[in-house]
Parts: C-alpha cells; structure tokens; sequence
C-alpha cells in the first residue's frame, strides 16, 4: 500500500476534529480567511461530501471522500503536522471520464479545406463552382478567426495554405467548358455564409467593453508568442467570467513557429521558464510560490490547485493586474513589496487551471475586467495574433 502523504493525514485531523479545535490545527490559514469563514468552508465541504470523510491522494489531487460525494482539494502540512495552507474545490467531484479520441482541430479544418477543393474540381456548372469557392473563403475566414492555422509549424502550415490555393486557383480553369447553371440559392447560402463569417471575426477581434485601463500596461514578456486566448466572443472563452472579460492567454513559440515538440514534456514547450517582468508600477498585493507545475505529457491527469496556480498580483491604485500560472520557485518578489514597470517578477510555468505552459494576463477593477492596452504592442490582443516584443 502507497503511503499517504503528510498533507492527506493533517486535512483529516483539522476536518474531524471539533469545530473549535481547528483554528489550532491550521493556525495560518485560520488567520488569513478568518476563524468564521473557515468552519463556513469547511461546513459547506462536509455538507458536500457527507460524513464519516477520507482523506487520500490521488492523480487528480487529494480526495475528501464520504457517503455523499468527493471534493478536490490542496494542502501543505508543517513537519510537525500543522495545516499551514489548504485550497478546497467549490462543487462535488466527478469522476473523470476516460479520455475520447478526437481528431486535432487543425487537422478538421484541413480535410474540410480539401473537400471544398475537390467540389471546385467536380463542380458542375459555372454557378456551383463559384458556391464552392465561397464556401472555401468562408472556411479559410473561420480558420483564421480561431486561430488554427497559427498553431501549426510554419513551413508546413504555408505550404498546405499555398497549395490549397493553387489549386483552388487552377480549377478556374474548367468554367470555359462549363454551363452556367441555375443553382443561385447555394450560391446565395455560399456568399451569406463568407459575409457572416467575415463580419463575426472583425467584431471579436476588434471588441471592446468601453471599460479600457486608467494607463497602458508594458508587455510582460519578450520574444514570440501566440494569443490563445483574447478578444470578444467567440476567440475569448474568459468573456463569460466577469472580471476575467478582457484576459488574454499567452503560449509561447519556439524557432519554427511551434509551441511544442512531440514529446509534450514541460521543457519541450516554447513558453516554460520564459521571463516575466512587471507590465506597470504597483504594490504587490498576492503572490504564490508553491505550487507544482501540471503534467503535460499525454495520459498525464491535472492535479487540484487553485485556479490562478502561482501567480502575482499588482495593485496600481486604481485596478488589480493579474498574472497566472508562474513557475514554481520563480517568484522574485512577494506580498508588500512595491514595483515598477519591467522589474523582473517571475518565470511562465504551468501551475493551476492550466493544460500547458503560458501566461494568463488580465486587469480588474472593482471585480470587473477591463481591456487591455500596451505601450509597446499596438492594437488588440486576439486570438491568432503572433505578437513579436522584443527588449
């Protein structure tokens, strides 16, 4: 039998002793959220779970298991057994489903490409062939408007871009010896769709919530990165998280426009351990340092951490700047301490609600997210855009 480690054993003493006992066995943690607000966390926990509770490890963090359900959750225990930290997961726990296999992104865009290129070859009329050149257009706008095409390697990604072009173009060829056709509706859905498309992209790449930061941020990081995430609805799955509306999600890329190899090891991806520094002057206001990096590696499970992983957050004066998922061990600065603009604070990592290395970028002010703006990157942050910052 694998041993517990030490943090399972302390959780399960401070969650069956009495209520009045608990302060005692987290004393730290009892004074940060205050003695009130944790017997509240801990009574929601139970009610969660049902009693008698178990306290085990697992791949996906530790469990607090009872009759009723399990509940996620992260601790550091003190060699003498005191709790000195302790993250609980806010809803039941499901057990993970086994993973289904899915055909990469990039990979269905191409093979739709491709088909759209063979209905150009096999068009029958002059009016069907024109349908299916809109219908490729509105697939290379919806390609690039997520971003798919900006996550493959270079050179692959703009030789199957020029070919499917070319031969898109070739294909022209063939209406001299076509008939002209009566199919205007698929033409008209064609012309709609492509209209559509064209106009949802520039929307989401160009939104704004009219909320923009009291002063401009200096990018965080240097070299070549790829927006993941950024920009309205649809390119920005953050927009649904109030203060995170106007967050950005920043991967790195290496040598040949990739952010990975294929081993998928943390070190293989472009973006761990890249240097971080302050985007403004600030006070300090959280920073966290302990927790691991996630597993990157195929089969590997996300353990239960807090949201943000290690992270700093800086206080300008008029709004909270947020950067997540750092390094473990990186920080070079802590709670209190004041900075200024390009001071280096930490390296990217993959702690937290991550599945690889990047750095998670967002302003808020009174618990609502604001649009972000650069001193030295001109215009918006989107997904797709490769952003080059240089020092």
């Amino acid at each position: 039998m694998t041993p517990q480690p030490p943090e399972a054993d302390a959780l399960l003493r401070f969650l069956t002793a009495a209520p009045e006992g608990r302060p005692r066995l987290a004393p730290r943690v009892a004074g940060a959220v205050g003695a009130e607000s944790l017997e509240r966390i801990v009574r929601a926990t139970l009610a969660r779970t049902g009693r008698p509770v178990t306290v085990t490890d697992s791949p996906v963090g530790l469990l607090v298991a009872g009759e009723e359900g399990q509940v996620r959750a992260w601790a550091r225990a003190a060699p003498d057994g005191e709790l000195i930290a302790l993250y609980l997961e806010g809803a039941r726990h499901a057990t993970p489903r086994s993973r289904r296999l899915r055909l990469p992104y990039g990979l269905l865009i191409l093979l739709l490409a491709l088909w759209n290129v063979v209905a150009l070859w096999t068009a029958p009329d002059r009016t069907a062939w024109l349908a299916d050149l809109a219908t490729l257009a509105a697939c290379s706008v919806l390609a690039e408007g997520l971003g798919a095409p900006a996550q493959q390697p270079r050179l692959p990604r703009r030789t199957v871009e020029a070919g499917v072009a070319v031969a898109a173009l070739v294909s022209a060829s063939r209406l001299a010896g076509l008939p002209s056709g009566d199919g205007v509706l698929g033409l008209a859905g064609g012309v709609v769709l492509l209209v559509a498309l064209v106009v949802l992209v520039a929307v989401a790449r160009t939104h704004t919530w009219r909320a923009p930061l009291s002063r401009p941020l200096r990018f965080p990081l240097e070299g070549e990165w790829y927006v993941v995430q950024g920009g309205g609805r649809p390119l920005n799955h953050h927009t649904r998280v109030p203060e995170q509306r106007g967050a950005v999600d920043l991967a790195g890329l290496g040598r040949y426009g990739t952010r990975t190899r294929r081993d998928h090891e943390l070190t293989a991806f472009a973006a761990y351990g890249r240097v971080v520094r302050a985007p403004c002057d600030g006070l300090v206001v959280s920073a966290q340092d302990a927790f691991e990096d996630q597993d990157t590696r195929p089969g590997g499970h996300a353990r239960y951490q807090p949201a943000y992983g290690n992270h700093v957050f800086i206080h300008t004066g008029r709004e909270i700047v947020k950067l997540a998922h750092l390094r473990a061990g990186s920080l070079t600065v802590s709670l209190g301490d004041t900075v200024r603009v390009g001071q280096l604070i930490g390296e990217t990592g993959n702690s937290g609600n991550t599945t690889e290395p990047h750095l998670h970028l967002h302003a808020e002010r009174d618990g609502v997210g604001l649009d972000l703006r650069f001193t030295d990157i001109p215009g918006r942050l989107y997904r797709g855009r490769v952003i080059r910052a240089f020092t």
